[in-house]
């Protein structure tokens, strides 16, 4: 497939996304305007055919109002929710935009990409067929090892991946997909996937991708400055609520597994977050504070 396909498709559910909804002239007319069209007019046929392609690569489903012959896109928390559609579209999205940059390359800086993402293919095409992996792994200052594991979830995490899998003692065990992996090959063994098993509800009450033996916990926190602004925007949880607010501060609940992947992403916002309740999760956040301020 041509990249300027990809492309295409980007504009017209970027499009319908912002417009809701537009007649197949509308949406014709903004096409020819742009840059993916080249100057030539969208034909229907097109049009159709970007559309299947659209919903088989991204389940994306664009529908035709009979009655006022607009287009829509009509399952639109598809690409509202964390899922792997949505991250495919906006990947696509940001390579769209940046591809046309070569001129002004130096003044764009971005993240340096994960290490091991090498690992990636056999890891999803092992999952795909239920394969088990041969895996080599050294944690980093400890000795390392191979193991066969059942490759159950692959989830992107602060710049990182990860793989959650059963291992050979029947555990379920987060692995790192980067310098700590020097080896990954599928092997000929298959495993059965549990069929109540969900993802989504594996990770549901934490904050990252680390898992601990840690009770629910109500917490409330205090922002104060900006942050408020910048937890509304990007909300570090879906239990995220908001209770109460002033022109100092605003305070917010979360119903959360309290790992230290919580506690250090609060860290981060310095003295921008205070964390009211419960007592000893306050308490053991003061104990962190105190040990960074030793360090100094």
């Amino acid at each position: 497939m041509k990249p300027a396909q990809f492309q295409q498709y980007v504009w017209i559910i970027n499009t319908l996304r912002k417009q809701k909804r537009m007649t197949f002239d509308e949406l014709n007319r903004k096409w020819q305007d742009s840059e993916v069209a080249e100057g030539n007019p969208l034909q229907r046929s097109s049009f159709n055919r970007h559309r299947d392609a659209i919903l088989n690569m991204f389940g994306i489903i664009i529908d035709c109002d009979q009655t006022t012959y607009q287009y829509y896109i009509a399952n639109p928390e598809v690409i509202n929710s964390d899922s792997i559609e949505r991250w495919m579209l906006s990947t696509l999205t940001v390579g769209t935009v940046l591809s046309d940059t070569t001129s002004i390359r130096d003044r764009i800086i971005l993240e340096s990409a994960p290490a091991g993402e090498e690992f990636l293919e056999p890891i999803i095409r092992a999952m795909k067929k239920n394969h088990r992996l041969r895996m080599g792994y050294q944690k980093f200052k400890a000795e390392g090892y191979v193991k066969t594991i059942c490759p159950y979830v692959l989830k992107r995490f602060d710049q990182r991946w990860y793989l959650l899998a059963l291992n050979d003692e029947n555990q379920m065990r987060i692995y790192a997909i980067d310098d700590r992996m020097n080896m990954m090959e599928m092997t000929d063994e298959t495993f059965e996937m549990p069929q109540d098993f969900s993802p989504e509800e594996y990770f549901a009450e934490y904050f990252g991708v680390f898992t601990a033996d840690i009770p629910l916990t109500h917490v409330v926190v205090r922002a104060y400055n900006y942050t408020p602004n910048y937890l509304r925007s990007l909300p570090l949880h879906h239990s995220q609520r908001e209770l109460e607010s002033d022109d100092h501060h605003a305070d917010f609940s979360f119903d959360i597994c309290p790992t230290d992947d919580f506690l250090h992403e609060l860290l981060r916002h310095a003295d921008g977050i205070e964390v009211l309740e419960p007592a000893d999760l306050r308490q053991k956040m003061k104990q962190q504070i105190t040990n960074i301020l030793k360090r100094y």
